[in-house]
């Protein structure tokens, strides 16, 4: 039982039992002989006293009732001695798995419950096979009592099973070829007298998570963890009739994987509520979604620390046995950069791309010291997006042919991480994945320039066009008059003198004028 302040835990709180099983013969002797040298007697009573408080032939709830009763059943002082030892009594019991406790929230009042639910002990058979539990025993009695102790669960075989190949034939009869069941009609009638009479217990977000199931919090699970003086705490304790709300906070919780400590955390913060009480969806998962991007980076950079450290520790020296190189067909040989030129031909060059730790590629592109973003980077594709290294070393050389291509192109993370995510949607997983990938990219590219150049020559004047992205023309082309000199034929003579007789006639006009 965890409890940080035993105020919270006193003899004025009450309590609630409940148990699904009945204890055997077997189970009480495996509570006395094998439970009881590792928790001790007066845990083993406490135990069984809140067994009693269900009758045996029955399974359920016991009746509510003060933690007083507890105490003075037990003879333990109503003192903060007593919660004490209460409380260490029953982590004995919750540490071997006899006893689950867990605190309820009323939704009515602002006090809670102690539930506390008995769990049956192990067979023999399951106790001697968990090993924690058997080296506990063997820690309190010794190692001979411990075998003892299970001779005494067991009894011996027949001898004649014993030292010979025995062939089990199993004859037995399944249900359905003795009883017939009419299928056809459906009572619903009974399915729901039965649903009804079930005892409803409801669990909290805490066990569903253990499960793996996804977490649903309850207003108990916010208010119990939410601060008493926060500037909203009134519109939280609105949540406790507000379903709307309620359901808004576990879409969030879902869909972000957040914990309830994380989720208080959050609607703590200034913005999340407006004037009315009300949650703002947007902000809240807004906020959420920063969150979830803020722990996975957290996640992925211990990863890769732990790695670093694992290898640090690690002083055991590699095994001289190397593995054997994997050969590389023909048909996936990539094109020698001109950093190896003369240094390796094309075969030496791509068993080394294909066998070769990225890390020792790294080291032969750069001349000096490989810098550490570079490091970090593809560190990060190792260890977090679980590429092999030979994928790893594949990008590597298509990375170094588009820089040497592109002399403003920038090596930069997010320039890396696209073209990984593009690779990671594809599925690409192996060498020849990766070969026929970046082939496809090149194929692609070169396509795209051939349009560019082609859109360019038809423009008039030969004059380039400023496009976006599509190769779209943002501004229509305007068509313009063409000289027409030289194309026509000769004028005549008597077009020409007619044409002078009208300029004279033209000219005496504007001397009259005058």
């Amino acid at each position: 039982m965890r409890m940080s302040n035993l105020l919270h835990f006193t003899e004025h709180h009450h309590y609630v039992v409940y148990r699904e099983f009945g204890l055997s013969e077997l189970d009480q002797k495996m509570l006395t002989h094998v439970y009881q040298p590792m928790v001790g007697a007066f845990a083993i009573g406490l135990y069984q006293l809140l067994y009693q408080h269900i009758a045996a032939d029955q399974i359920g709830y016991s009746a509510m009732d003060a933690q007083r009763k507890l105490f003075l059943l037990l003879g333990m002082e109503l003192s903060e001695h007593g919660r004490g030892k209460f409380i260490e009594e029953t982590s004995k019991l919750e540490a071997v798995g006899l006893l689950q406790t867990s605190r309820i929230m009323l939704p009515d009042a602002e006090d809670y419950v102690f539930e506390y639910e008995l769990q049956t002990p192990l067979s023999p058979r399951e106790f001697f096979d968990t090993q924690h539990l058997t080296l506990l025993l063997r820690d309190k009695v010794g190692k001979y009592t411990v075998l003892s102790l299970r001779e005494q669960f067991n009894t011996k075989e027949p001898v004649v099973f014993t030292g010979s190949d025995i062939h089990r034939e199993n004859i037995s009869i399944p249900f359905y070829e003795i009883f017939r069941l009419n299928t056809q009609v459906v009572d619903y009638e009974l399915e729901q007298a039965l649903h009804e009479v079930t005892p409803y217990r409801s669990g909290s977000s805490v066990e569903n998570a253990n499960q793996g199931d996804a977490p649903i919090l309850n207003y108990s699970d916010i208010i119990m963890r939410f601060p008493k003086y926060s500037y909203n705490r009134p519109y939280v304790e609105k949540l406790r009739y507000d379903r709307e709300g309620m359901g808004i906070i576990n879409y969030i919780v879902r869909k972000f994987e957040l914990t309830p400590q994380e989720t208080c955390r959050l609607l703590d913060e200034d913005g999340v509520f407006n004037v009315d009480g009300k949650i703002l969806l947007d902000e809240l998962q807004h906020r959420a979604h920063l969150h979830f991007r803020q722990n996975k980076r957290r996640d992925e950079w211990r990863e890769r620390e732990q790695v670093r450290i694992e290898k640090d520790l690690d002083q055991t020296p590699a095994s001289p046995v190397s593995e054997q190189e994997i050969a590389v067909q023909m048909e996936y040989y990539l094109e020698v950069p001109k950093q190896f030129g003369g240094q390796c031909d094309v075969h030496q060059y791509n068993m080394m791309l294909r066998n070769t730790p990225y890390t020792r590629l790294l080291e032969k592109f750069f001349p000096g010291t490989v810098p550490d973003f570079i490091l970090d980077i593809f560190a990060k594709l190792d260890l977090n997006y679980k590429l092999s290294d030979e994928v790893i070393n594949v990008l590597i050389h298509y990375l170094m042919a588009m820089l040497a291509k592109d002399g403003n192109q920038r090596l930069n993370r997010n320039f890396i991480e696209s073209i990984v995510s593009n690779m990671l949607l594809k599925q690409v997983k192996t060498y020849e994945d990766a070969v026929q990938y970046i082939r496809t990219q090149h194929a692609g590219a070169n396509e795209l320039a051939q349009a560019g150049t082609q859109a360019t020559a038809v423009t008039p004047r030969g004059r380039k066009t400023s496009g976006n992205r599509y190769n779209k023309q943002q501004k229509p082309v305007i068509p313009i008059v063409q000289s027409t000199a030289g194309s026509g034929g000769t004028v005549s003579q008597e077009e020409l003198e007619r044409a002078r007789e009208l300029a004279r006639r033209l000219d005496a006009n504007r001397r009259t004028s005058r």
